[in-house]
């Protein structure tokens, strides 16, 4: 009888894996994923189903204002790949020189790749830093190697570094962080982050863009220590149009500049801008001022 059981289970389990073979693509085994680990030469940061890979700048010496920059500050390039439309759909965000920007271009295009944005995010440094946004649909492997390929005509690492053991101490008051901001941060390079959600879903091509934070439509806000209880502080805020000026007038009145303002994707629903700010001064005061800017925004407080 149990092996009868056993016989009519598996025979369902066929039948079953051939009726939907359809809705289970190349791009949902393990195997494929192991391919786009290749390609890139890191393992993700898996969050649901989006596979998020970092491209830090760990090469470039950045200074702003006299802060030396932590890659996870303001140089943390990434791609994220979410399966949908019968393969997968990558979107990153890439941090480049001026001397990088046309050859990674030249090569992201042939692939047929698509360039949604180029701009700064900050004002003043030095070296002067870029940041290009790209976008894709297809198979993920053959993705995987087009981005590989671009981001070898610049100097961008390619080869994974070990992660610092121990990790770089955060020397802020981050639970006082996390009361301010109303959310709870992490540690991440020597830099203490914060995702803040928003209250709208957002899509891309009919696809909801999920979970936020991988996808690069979370509002982002970076604290690097700089000694003394202070911190520089950058990041960008994901706006609708009646949020831009509510939140400049909020940045600027607690003596936080705004850097930048910009779109990052070209079909996104909500239509979205995304708003970079700098300032280097005490951290809780900052963090003040930032969830000032935040109250005028439909964000959530966790």
């Amino acid at each position: 009888m149990k092996k009868t059981i056993l016989a009519l289970a598996s025979i369902g389990v066929c039948l079953f894996a051939i009726r939907f073979a359809p809705f289970f693509p190349a791009y949902a085994q393990g195997a494929e994923w192991q391919k786009v680990d290749e390609a890139l030469g890191r393992k993700p940061a898996v969050s649901d189903d989006v596979r998020r890979y970092g491209f830090p700048r760990s090469d470039l010496s950045v200074t702003l204002d006299g802060v030396a920059i932590k890659p996870a500050l303001a140089l943390g390039g990434w791609v994220a790949f979410k399966p949908g439309h019968g393969g997968a759909m990558v979107m990153g965000d890439l941090v480049l020189l001026e001397t990088e920007i046309n050859p990674v271009m030249a090569k992201m295009i042939s692939s047929g790749l698509e360039i949604t944005a180029v701009h700064n995010h900050l004002l003043r440094a030095s070296p002067a830093t870029f940041y290009m946004h790209v976008a894709g649909h297809g198979d993920p492997v053959k993705l995987a190697s087009a981005i590989h390929d671009a981001l070898a005509e610049s100097k961008t690492p390619l080869t994974a570094a070990a992660p610092a053991s121990p990790p770089p101490a955060v020397d802020l008051d981050t639970a006082k962080l996390d009361q301010i901001i109303g959310v709870k941060g992490q540690a991440n390079g020597g830099v203490y982050q914060f995702n803040v959600k928003r209250r709208d879903p957002i899509t891309q091509d009919g696809m909801p863009l999920t979970p936020v934070g991988p996808m690069g439509v979370a509002i982002g806000i970076n604290f690097q220590p700089t000694g003394g209880g202070k911190a520089a502080v950058t990041g960008d805020f994901v706006l609708t149009g009646d949020e831009v000026n509510p939140v400049i007038l909020a940045l600027r009145a607690h003596g936080i500049e705004v850097t930048a303002l910009h779109s990052h994707m070209l079909d996104e629903q909500p239509r979205l801008f995304f708003m970079h700010f700098w300032a280097n001064d005490d951290a809780a005061k900052l963090a003040e001022g930032l969830r000032a800017a935040l109250d005028k925004t439909a964000s959530t407080k966790s």
